[in-house]
């Protein structure tokens, strides 16, 4: 019988090139929010899943950011390097439709690294003619020591099985790290936030600042109702009046949608209640980073 395997499988790449969208069908629940717009993806996520004959832990980051002197850019780009230490393999996403500058700056931080890197070649759903993966395989297989190339689509499934089963022969022989059971590392309240910030973004999208956060103020949990009061933070009042909206219509969008998204994933009814805060600065501001949950 086989030795039963366990280990880390980080997931890197540039922003928007289907990270989050990755990891929740490797992991077969919804760990990550999806947007598709940058920045979605803040902290270092981890998804969990079990096998007969393994346990994978696959760790989500953010999508690495030109370098420069914003705090909170640099702080998601730490976020990166630091998912990159002490793991087994390392799972680098690009797009099928072509190598970036992007692409190569989120290159140039794996190459920091030695630790085996599987080039991971997204959304191939996308791609009328297949034909055109090879010349990009011949490319980008040239630039780093690949120990393999395997094109997918996180959004299908299509190619996701043989990409896991190469992670798994990468893995070392162990127990298993976390409860078998376990999903995620991250807290029932972490992902409430998540999940509305990530309506924030799909009902808004290009209306939605970038420096928009949320927190929970208040967390009451019965067998019959969820009862949660949340905080969007913003950082100028003008940002306020977007998310609110005429005679509070986006908010009252978010709050329904989101609070749909929360009785889905915790089989209950839910009270979701939203308050729109200023709070200047507070993304270059490490005091409000820590309260924000973004810095440690």
């Amino acid at each position: 019988m086989p030795e039963f395997r366990s280990g880390y499988a980080s997931i890197i790449g540039r922003p928007n090139v289907g990270k989050s969208t990755l990891i929740n069908k490797l992991v077969g629940f919804k760990v990550a929010i999806t947007v598709d717009r940058p920045q979605t993806t803040r902290n270092r996520i981890l998804g969990i899943r079990d096998r007969a004959d393994a346990q994978i832990v696959y760790i989500d980051t953010p999508g690495i950011h030109k370098t420069d002197k914003r705090i909170f850019n640099r702080m998601m780009n730490r976020a990166v390097s630091a998912s990159l230490e002490d793991v087994d393999v390392v799972l680098f996403l690009i797009e099928a439709r072509g190598w970036t500058e992007q692409d190569a700056m989120a290159l140039g931080v794996l190459k920091k690294h030695k630790v085996p890197a599987i080039l991971v070649i997204n959304k191939i759903d996308r791609l009328k003619d297949k034909g055109r993966l090879l010349p990009l395989i011949e490319t980008v297989g040239a630039k780093h020591d690949f120990i393999e190339i395997i094109p997918v689509s996180a959004k299908t499934g299509d190619g996701v099985d043989a990409l896991e089963q190469l992670i798994v022969q990468k893995l070392p022989a162990g127990e298993p790290i976390f409860p078998p059971g376990q999903i995620t590392n991250q807290s029932d309240m972490f992902f409430a936030a998540e999940l509305v910030r990530e309506q924030l973004s799909r009902r808004l999208y290009h209306e939605l600042p970038h420096k928009t956060a949320v927190m929970i103020e208040a967390w009451e949990d019965t067998p019959e109702l969820l009862k949660i009061n949340a905080v969007i933070w913003v950082e100028k009042p003008g940002q306020k009046a977007i998310i609110i909206g005429n005679k509070g219509k986006h908010i009252k969008q978010v709050g329904m949608a989101a609070r749909k998204e929360l009785e889905a994933t915790f089989g209950k009814k839910v009270y979701l209640g939203l308050w729109v805060k200023v709070r200047p600065d507070w993304s270059e501001n490490p005091n409000s980073l820590k309260d924000l949950g973004y810095l440690e």
